[in-house]
């Protein structure tokens, strides 16, 4: 597999993260920096709410009730921006199940793949990971914990961590004398 030298990022806010859970707001950002964001209003059938996750992320109920937009016009959208391409998450396992929930309520069909982080990230990187994503943080001075800051913060993340293992070489052990 060839690995992406821009990768396109998804991230994804959520009412809480058990099984009940549903998307509130989705945030990508492409190869080429663009951008998609939009806040998703919650259907009559999602109603779980946990008030630790509106503590992380937060987002009100009453702001997806009132600002939050259609899953079918939030899905039409995404498969125009992001065609037939390869998304990335660094948290696939709850991320997933939150595109598959948001597409499934608009009855849409997806038009692109999503993937783990983990599949084009290498172990150098992800040893470099979590330090990396903290010291970025800081540094781009991102105030609030919301999916399209989150998106490109991943994706300045995978970047950086690149650029790290690039200056430092792979120790090579010698065995021969």
């Amino acid at each position: 597999m060839r690995k992406p030298l821009n990768p396109t990022i998804i991230d994804i806010e959520a009412s809480g993260f058990g099984s009940h859970s549903y998307p509130i707001e989705i945030g990508v950002v492409k190869g080429n920096g663009d951008r998609y964001c939009a806040l998703i209003a919650p259907q009559p059938e999602w109603i779980h709410w946990c008030a630790r996750a509106q503590e992380v992320h937060g987002i009100s109920r009453e702001l997806i009730e009132t600002r939050g937009r259609e899953p079918y016009d939030i899905c039409m959208e995404l498969n125009h921006f992001l065609g037939a391409t390869t998304t990335y998450s660094d948290a696939w396992t709850h991320d997933s199940p939150w595109l598959n929930r948001l597409f499934y309520a608009a009855r849409v069909n997806r038009s692109f793949y999503l993937s783990t982080i983990e599949m084009i990230a290498t172990e150098p990187q992800l040893l470099l990971w979590d330090e990396t994503k903290k010291s970025l943080e800081k540094r781009l001075d991102i105030q609030r914990h919301r999916a399209s800051g989150d998106a490109y913060l991943i994706q300045q993340t995978y970047l950086e961590t690149r650029r790290l293992i690039g200056m430092r070489p792979l120790a090579v052990r010698r065995t021969g004398r």
